[in-house]
Parts: C-alpha cells; structure tokens; sequence
C-alpha cells in the first residue's frame, strides 16, 4: 500500500508540475514572441515612439510586481495568487488583442505583466511542496526547461501567426490556455501559505518596493532611447535605488516584512541571485546581437532569423532536466561554472567566425548548439540553487527574489550590448534607411563590408566575459546547505 501511495503522490507531483509550467511557458512566450510583430503592430496602430513601450512596460511592471507578489501568495494562498495571476493574464492578452490604438495596447500590456507577476513565484511555490527535497532540484530543471522551450518557440511560432493570422493573434492564443490551466487548476490544486504570517501586509513596503524596482529597470531599460547621462536615465535610476534602500529598510524594522532579509543569509541564495544577475545579462545581450546580426548583416526574414536560433533554446529545454541531475550528484556550483564555460567559449568563438558572408551551417550553427547546451546546464540550475533548500514557507518570496534579480539583470543586458554595439547598429540602420538591400544579398554584404563591425563584435566578447564572471562568483560563494538548513526544508507532501 506503501508503494501504490507513493506512486501517486509522484503521478500527481508532475501533474501538478506541468499545469504551472503551462502557466510559466506562456509568461515566457509573450516577452519574445512580440518582438518579431513590432514593424506590423506600428503599421497598423500607428505611433512609434509609444509602441517602444509595448515591450519595456511589460518587463518594467512584471519586474516591479514580483517581490509584492511573492509576499501576497506566501500570506493569502499561492494556488489563489497563481489563479488570480492566470485570469489578470488572460483578460491582459484579450485587451492586447483587442487594443484600438497603441496607448490602449501599452495599458493592457501592464495588466498581462501585472498577471504574469503574480502567477510566476506562486507557481513554483506550488510545485515544491509536492516533492520530497532530494527532488526538487530536479522538478525546478523541468520547471525552467518550459522557459527554454518559450524562448525557442517565440520568435519562430510569432513570425508564422503574424503572418498568417495577424498580429492580435500573437495574444488571443493565450487565451484558451490560461481557460484550461484555470479549469484543471482548481480542481488540482492544493491551497498552501505560510500559517505563521499575520494576514497583514506593509503596504509602505509594497509603494517602495514596487515603485523603486520599476523605476530601477525604467531608467536601464529607456537608456537606449534617452541616453546614460540624460537626466531623466540617471534620475530614475537615483530615485529608483532610494526607494530599493528605503523597501529594505522597512523591510528590515517591520514586524512582517515584505521581503525576509534573512534570505541573505543564506549563501547558496546570495550565490544563485548575484550569478542570476550576471547570467541574465549576457544571455539577453547574447539573444539581441544573435538576432540582430541575423536580420541586419545577413539580411534574414524575421521568420528566418527565427528558425536559425531556434536549435540553442531547444538544446538547452532537453539538457535543463538533466541539468537538475547532475547538479545534485556534482553541486549546483560545478554545474552551473560548467554552463559558464560552454556559454563563454560559444560565445567568444561565435564572435571569432561570423563575417559578413552568410555561412550558417559552420560559422553560426556549431556555437549556437554549445550555447545552447551552456544555458541548459545554467538556467535550471541557478532556480533550484535559489529555492531547492528553502524552508517551505519561503518558497514563493525567493522565487520571487530571484526572478526580480534576473530581471533586473535582463534589463541592465540588453541596454549594455545595445550600447556598446550602437556605432555599428547605426552604420547598418542607415544604410537599411537608404534602401540597401533594394539591389539583392550581394551588393547589400557589399555594403556591409565597409561598416566596422568591431563594435559589435566586442558586445559578444563582453558578453562571454560576463559568463565566465558568473561562473566563478558561484563557485566562490556557493556553499552546500548545512544539515539544518536540509532538515528545514523538508515538508510533508502527503496533504
């Protein structure tokens, strides 16, 4: 009888575990898959300086919302925030798909970020209780697999229903999915939250935190648009942190706070948040220059481009649950410095091959699978060193906590290699201007020939540095969690 109990509390833990995963593949999706619609979306609504906004509102609130969301599912129930977070998302996708002009647009993305904010610690909160915690390292590589197979699909799936459905499609598709995880989820699910919190929140701490971590990622995300030394830049950035040091503060004097300080402590969490940090911005300046240079210097269709890097993301889903694996056989750290130095050396000989004459097959492809296998080996690993130990009433806070870092992290990427690859992204864009591919592929390399390339080329050798500089910070700060920190983090999965 043993046996049979046992097997099905393991059929129901990856039950439970591949409904949040829907939930959490579909939050990925949407930052990726819209990226390839931006040129239709400003043809058919028009103004667009505002629709830039599409894409930074999203990653702006859903980076604020995390940290207060993860507070709010640990006190009032993580299945009820993981299904208030589906519905926020999916009235979010039908305003986007529905939206009449691109302010309406940019509104009911703050709603789909607000949504996907809430849901995302919840439903790792929910998945971890399920399993015993010699596990859940290996549920969490699953977990982050889902993410890598949103970042494969994206590009690819986005560039096919723009062109065949029109771009509001790229959100009504959301729809019937969030429809099925909420159905199956309230049935499915067990209610859980932290007994011994009060069913009070310090709301001074959700204005400082939420307003100081979006003003933060407003001022790196619009450096690109304002410029590093603009006034408006270095002051959201400056009133950003005041507010970041007044969140922790209170969250330091508080009775309840909304963040537990005492996560700090923990080195194997300091170790995933600063690694997550840093991973997170060579990854996302690794995807922008990869995409970029695909569709600028080769002259790719956004559906091409989009084919081309879909092998990385989709080697890195298939080696993330393995990644969980090994990463209790060998340590997270080793693992993870592992990822790193496929991530940099892919990157650095990437960086080494590309020319301007298109040679997919041996100068592209080749580094895009050892990336791939880097990022696989890296991104499942950096959440369950991050949560795996945690004691059960934290899950949903630290969950919360590191994807706030690697947000962070994702911003201040981007806005690095988009700056110190802007002379050549300039030389290209004027030259694209100018109607530089109207005269067919040969005169366009022509063309680019005579642009320097270094600039850009030095963004991915950055970004390979950055790989390597996680790697070793995790490896030095990492340490194994003590026996009573082990001990802490069991829970009884019986229900």
């Amino acid at each position: 009888m043993t046996d049979i109990a046992t097997a099905s509390q393991s059929s129901r833990a990856y039950k439970v575990l591949g409904l949040t995963a829907i939930a959490t593949f579909l939050v990925s999706l949407d930052v990726s898959i819209v990226v390839v619609a931006r040129r239709t979306i400003e043809e058919d609504l028009g103004h667009p300086n505002i629709l830039t906004w599409v894409f930074s509102a999203y990653s702006i609130a859903y980076a604020a919302g995390l940290l207060t969301a993860g507070r709010f599912a640990d006190v009032y129930g993580r299945k009820r925030a993981f299904l208030r977070g589906l519905f926020l998302f999916s009235v979010g996708s039908a305003l986007c798909g529905l939206a009449p002009s691109a302010i309406f647009l940019v509104l009911a993305r703050i709603v789909q970020a607000i949504g996907g904010a809430q849901l995302t610690p919840a439903s790792l909160a929910l998945v971890l209780p399920e399993f015993p915690v010699e596990k859940r390292t290996q549920a969490i590589a699953i977990w982050g697999a889902f993410g890598g197979l949103a970042a494969a699909a994206g590009p690819s799936a986005g560039g096919l229903l723009v062109d065949t459905l029109g771009w509001r499609s790229l959100f009504f598709i959301n729809i019937p999915f969030c429809a099925f995880t909420i159905l199956v989820g309230r049935r499915m699910l067990h209610e859980s939250r932290d007994e011994n919190a009060t069913r009070r929140v310090d709301y001074p701490s959700v204005v400082t935190g939420f307003t100081g971590v979006a003003l933060v990622v407003l001022g790196i995300s619009q450096s690109e648009v304002w410029g590093w030394t603009d006034p408006f830049t270095l002051g959201s950035i400056a009133v950003g942190l005041v507010l970041v040091a007044a969140f922790i503060r209170r969250c330091d004097t508080v009775e309840h706070p909304l963040l537990d300080l005492s996560l700090f402590r923990l080195p194997f969490v300091v170790a995933a948040n600063v690694a997550g940090i840093l991973f997170s911005v060579g990854f996302i300046g690794m995807w922008l220059l990869n995409t970029t240079w695909l569709q600028t210097v080769w002259s790719y269709s956004v559906v091409k481009s989009g084919v081309a890097t879909m092998p990385g993301p989709l080697v890195a889903a298939t080696v993330a649950p393995f990644a969980g694996r090994l990463a209790m056989r060998y340590g997270h750290a080793r693992v993870l410095f592992a990822g790193s130095i496929l991530l940099s050396a892919g990157t650095f000989c990437l960086a080494n091959s590309v020319s301007v004459t298109p040679d997919y097959w041996r100068a592209y492809l080749p580094w895009m699978l050892v990336t791939g296998v880097g990022v696989g080996l890296s991104i499942s690993t950096l959440s369950s060193s991050a949560t795996a130990f945690l004691k059960p009433t934290q899950f949903a806070m630290g969950s919360a906590l590191n994807t706030t870092a690697r947000q962070v992290g994702t911003a201040l990427g981007a806005a690095l290699s988009l700056a110190i690859a802007a002379p050549t992204l300039s030389a290209v864009g004027a030259l694209l201007a100018g109607g530089g591919t109207a005269n067919g592929p040969e005169a366009w390399r022509q063309l680019v020939d005579g642009v320097d390339l270094a600039p850009l080329l030095n963004a991915w050798y950055v970004n390979g540095a950055i790989f390597m500089v996680a790697g070793i910070l995790m490896l030095v700060i990492f340490r194994t969690p003590t026996d009573e920190q082990m001990a802490a983090s069991f829970t009884d999965t019986s229900h």
